[in-house]
């Protein structure tokens, strides 16, 4: 019997750590996230700059789809949003 207690005390001390553990993983997976996509939008600034410096300059820059694919504008809180939408109901944050 008392082995049976010990065991039950142990598993709920593991699943009480797994579940910590799970909860810091989500956490940094956000802001992971948080990071790419500000890192992404600073890079959407950049290259709409050099673009810029480039036509001051009269470059040619050649017609390219990938260049308008880079310099389109995609707000960080919008994808958020959407992610958020798409989220279970219990892992929605308010």
């Amino acid at each position: 019997m008392i082995a049976s207690v010990e065991a039950i005390f142990l598993t709920t001390f593991v699943l009480m750590n797994q579940r910590r553990q799970a909860r810091t993983e989500e956490d940094r997976a956000e802001l992971t996230l948080h990071v790419s996509l500000l890192a992404e939008h600073e890079m959407t600034k950049l290259a709409g700059l050099a673009i810029a410096i480039a036509r001051e300059l009269n470059v040619a820059i050649p017609p390219d789809t990938e260049v308008d694919e880079l310099t389109k504008n995609v707000p960080p809180d919008a994808i958020l949003d959407e992610i958020d939408k798409n989220r279970p109901e219990e892992k929605r944050t308010s």
